[in-house]
């Protein structure tokens, strides 16, 4: 990481407030360039706290941004932080219509010229887009990191219409701490802090209530995103998508460089994890984000502005003011003489037996020696149920025979900051728009982890999404129908469903959750690059009226470890879309497909791709009752479909070193106390009970230079019985202490998150502990019972499965 200390703008920062029109006033930070001029503004905006919880990253970026002549403006939303106002539903359309009318009020600033760009990552990301979709004429560009388009089913509330577990709890529970947190006096005033902290906490109200009544994609989810209700349509500013393929939301960058017009839209996949990709957090390698997006800005927001100054050397770069009121590839797995790909072993593994899948002796997987699967351009990324894609004979791929297949390490290109000058804003900023509008990274193999420092990989550009560079190309399943009935603890191997960079973040070996699972191979003759969303299409037989199917893509190694690749989930009960809900006629047979989540990932020749399916995944998947009995896959009418990428890595994609402005300088007090493992699974074998514990490292004490001490910790634990999915039951515990010696002030929160169910509600229970030092201000407890009304309805289902053909 080079930290610059030196920019072409001096640089001075203030604290203000920006009023709306119902004269709520909202907290912000501005970071600007000493100059006379008026000059571009960047907004981030979100509810995280600005002057607490984000500070260390603020002073990472936004400092930067100014010292390139940039107004860096960092807001925090209404109810949140030290903004009037009550907290808001993060989904409604309160918090951005505030955002719109931020971004009028920093256009008609004497200091800005009138353009406004918009970034963040997450929620601030999230925002971004919403904002973006209702088109604000000053916002021309964003810069959107790791956030959804699509609430309902991409970020962390369902999974192919089932409820994910491990992320609505936990995000709920923390979202219950984070709303009581107190104004800082140090910001509104010793007598005004304690009024505002009690007039928003007599508005909380849990925010899992709403979540989980809200079942299937309707009004509230569609209108919460920008995928549905002509969200993408509404988006007029430039948009630069960015993503991790460790991070859950990744296929949002897809679906954008899909969906909107390719002359104002950029898309960027790295291996990273939910974070900006230039923190230096794992899986790297990390890259020059700033510089990277400067470009982005300087195009869009200064497109004809040639007479801004070069960068300067030995300038401050921010003085201390502060006002406020108080590669290349060959051949993909080759396809037999009829163009699919080669037929798995007919390897199947019995979940109750625990033991692990073999090939059929009498079957062997060799592909056709005297053809080869070719990308075709003509290709669709979809064919139709029981097809198979078949690659075009007289396409020929041309690897560059001066290369070889394994993955050079050293694949991001870092100039040295203190040799290469930033182009003054105007000059060459057009360049950004001529990279391929999709560069992702496809990942080297490597063996199971939980973590990373760096992944090895390959840099790739695409022209267009769909990529004509990229084939689905189908796997049949082969072998008797199998009965898959998983015990309900298979996926406490998961791993963390939004890594951010931990030491136990990632799935570790999966060979434990393959042998609760079925599964099929394929060998992989030739090095097989796949980029995209996997698709899983099989013929069950559903012994239940509810239940789920959960699909995973695993790397087998030569000597049998088994690293994740990609994974997705139905609902079978969201089978014919996640608008309905749908049981199953018991012992009935459809049809059903499921997407993976995207990827990029080379599998080596001498491994084999395992396809495993399981009826279970906890604590990601919240069982449905009933589904302890499982399904029978036919494998014979199955498949598992890859989106495989020709071998041509572009060279020309590059990056410089990370870089970013002086941090704030926040400490950690040491302590001498043992930290809890990250993730921890017991077993009570008498009972049968599996429990997971995890620490999400809130990172304990703070002390920030101000004088502010922050302490957070938290604890969620997962509880299931191996044979029972009405077992399964969370719990969430938070607390907080905020606390300023010198004044004094010392506020704590405390909160308590459960959630059970039986076969036909969800039973949530919170309480909310609020202390100003001994004295409590706010103590309340919820008890809610929520109809599971996308699992269980009288009569046995909300739809009628006969309306949709299920008569097999």
């Amino acid at each position: 990481m080079h930290i610059r200390t030196s920019f072409s703008h001096e640089t001075t920062h203030e604290d203000l407030w920006i009023p709306l029109p119902d004269g709520t006033r909202l907290h912000a930070r501005v970071w600007r360039p000493l100059t006379d001029a008026p000059v571009p503004a960047l907004l981030e905006y979100l509810p995280d706290r600005l002057t607490d919880r984000t500070a260390p990253r603020d002073w990472q970026r936004h400092p930067w941004y100014a010292g390139h002549g940039y107004a860096s403006v960092r807001v925090d939303a209404r109810g949140y932080g030290n903004s009037e106002g009550v907290p808001a539903d993060p989904y409604g359309e309160g918090e951005r219509a505030d955002g719109v009318e931020v971004i009028h009020w920093l256009a008609d600033q004497p200091w800005c010229s009138g353009a406004v760009g918009m970034f963040g990552v997450s929620r601030g990301g999230f925002t971004s887009l919403r904002i973006a979709a209702l088109a604000p004429e000053p916002l021309k560009a964003i810069v959107t990191v790791c956030s959804t388009d699509d609430p309902y089913d991409n970020d962390g509330h369902r999974m192919g219409g089932s409820v994910l577990a491990v992320e609505t709890h936990a995000r709920a529970a923390t979202a219950l701490a984070d709303v009581a947190r107190p104004p800082d006096p140090a910001h509104v005033g010793q007598v005004m802090w304690r009024d505002m902290w009690v007039k928003r906490l007599e508005t909380v109200e849990p925010f899992i209530h709403t979540w989980l009544s809200h079942p299937t994609r309707d009004a509230y989810w569609r209108h919460a995103g920008v995928r549905e209700d002509g969200g993408y349509g509404g988006i007029r500013a430039a948009v630069l998508a960015v993503g991790g393929w460790h991070d859950p939301y990744r296929d949002t960058v897809l679906r954008l460089v899909e969906s909107l017009p390719a002359d104002r839209v950029r898309g960027l996949i790295g291996p990273w994890c939910h974070q900006y990709p230039d923190r230096g957090l794992p899986p790297g390698p990390s890259i020059g984000f700033l510089q990277e997006t400067l470009r982005w800005w300087d195009h869009w927001l200064r497109p004809t502005d040639t007479s801004a100054p070069g960068p300067e050397p030995d300038v401050i770069g921010h003085p201390d003011l502060y006002v406020i009121g108080n590669p290349d590839l060959g051949a993909i797995n080759n396809p037999g003489p009829d163009g699919t790909a080669d037929r798995g072993s007919g390897a199947t593994a019995h979940p109750d037996s625990g033991t692990t899948a073999h090939p059929d002796p009498g079957v062997t997987a060799q592909p056709d020696p005297d053809t080869t699967a070719q990308p075709n351009p003509d290709t669709t990324a979809h064919p139709n149920p029981g097809t198979t894609a078949h690659p075009n004979p007289d396409a020929t791929a041309h690897p560059n025979p001066g290369t070889t297949a394994e993955p050079n390490p050293d694949t991001t290109a870092h100039p040295n900051p203190d040799t290469t000058a930033h182009p003054p804003p105007g000059v060459n900023n057009r360049d950004v728009m001529a990279q391929p509008l999709l560069r992702s990274y496809v990942m080297a193999a490597h063996l199971p982890a939980t973590t990373y420092p760096s992944l090895p990989g390959r840099w790739v550009g695409d022209t267009a999404w769909p990529s004509p560079s990229v084939t689905p190309i189908a796997y049949a399943l082969w072998g008797a129908p199998v009965l898959v009935r998983s015990p309900q603890h298979t996926g406490v191997d998961a791993g963390r469903f939004r890594p951010v960079g931990n030491d136990a973040d990632l799935p570790p070996n999966q060979r434990e959750e393959d042998a609760r699972s079925a599964c099929f191979e394929f060998e992989v003759p030739g090095e097989t690059w796949v980029l995209g969303r996997p698709r899983v299409r099989l013929r069950l037989t559903s012994h239940s009226p509810w239940g789920q199917v959960i699909a995973r893509v695993c790397d087998v190694a030569v000597d049998g470890s088994s690293t994740l690749v990609t994974r997705g989930a139905l609902n079978l009960s969201a089978r014919y879309g996640s608008d309905q809900a749908v049981s199953w006629n018991p012992g009935s047979t459809e049809d059903v497909v499921l997407d993976l989540t995207a990827i990029g990932y080379a599998f080596p020749p001498g491994h084999r791709i395992r396809l495993s399916l399981s009826s279970a995944y906890w604590p990601w998947i919240w069982p449905q009752p009933g589904s302890a009995v499982g399904f029978t896959l036919d494998p014979a009418a199955s498949s598992l479909e890859l989106p495989v990428r020709a071998r041509e890595s572009d060279p020309g994609i590059t990056f410089e070193e990370p870089e970013q402005s002086e941090p704030l300088g926040v400490t950690s007090p040491a302590t001498l106390d043992e930290p809890r493992p990250e993730r921890l699974v017991a077993r009570d074998v008498a009972r049968g009970e599996w429990r997971l514990e995890v620490d999400p490292r809130q990172d304990g004490t703070h002390v920030h230079p101000d004088g502010l001490e922050c302490t957070e910790d938290a604890l969620d634990t997962y509880t299931i019985d191996e044979s029972d999915p009405l077992s399964a039951r969370t719990r969430s515990t938070r607390s907080i202490r905020l606390h300023r010696p010198e004044l004094p002030w010392d506020a704590r929160i405390e909160t308590r998150s459960e959630l059970s169910c039986d076969a036909r509600e969800f039973i949530t229970s919170n309480e909310l502990i609020c202390k100003d030092g001994n004295e409590v201000v706010f103590h309340r407890t919820w008890e809610r019972r929520i109809p599971r009304t996308a699992d269980w309805s009288p009569g046995g289902g909300v739809g009628n499965p006969e309306e949709h053909g299920a008569d097999r």
